[in-house]
């Protein structure tokens, strides 16, 4: 499966970004979605999991309200759309399944991994 994940930028606090995450190589239908993220100096972290339907969905408690994370099988692409950013959500965003259907919120139950992108929000 490879992925390549667009979207990010710098924005300033209260602002708005769409990630998208597109795969190929593999049945895309078939395949849980997670982001995560990595901020400068800290570990990997789950941000947001969804099921291969659609129909499951699981937030970090963090970004409850603010994110959704959502998909469209027919484009192969997975979307974390981001409002009410704040400072502390900088950081390299990533798109990543698994191998399985886990709705797994730990990076190392994830086999495959996109390039990340930079999202920077000034305060």
């Amino acid at each position: 499966v490879q992925l390549q994940a667009s979207g990010g930028g710098l924005v300033q606090a209260g602002d708005s970004l769409r990630l998208s995450c597109v795969a190929s190589g593999r049945t895309f239908s078939s395949l849980s979605m997670g982001w995560f993220r990595q901020a400068p100096g800290k570990e990997r972290e789950f941000v947001a999991v969804i099921s291969w339907s659609g129909g499951m969905t699981s937030y970090k408690d963090s970004v409850k309200g603010r994110f959704t994370i959502s998909r469209n099988n027919a484009k192969n692409t997975v979307y974390l759309q981001m409002n009410s950013l704040k400072p502390e959500d900088t950081a390299v965003y990533y798109c990543a399944a698994p191998d399985g259907l886990t709705l797994s919120m730990e990076p190392n139950d994830y086999d495959y991994w996109g390039q990340g992108t930079q999202v920077t929000v000034s305060s």
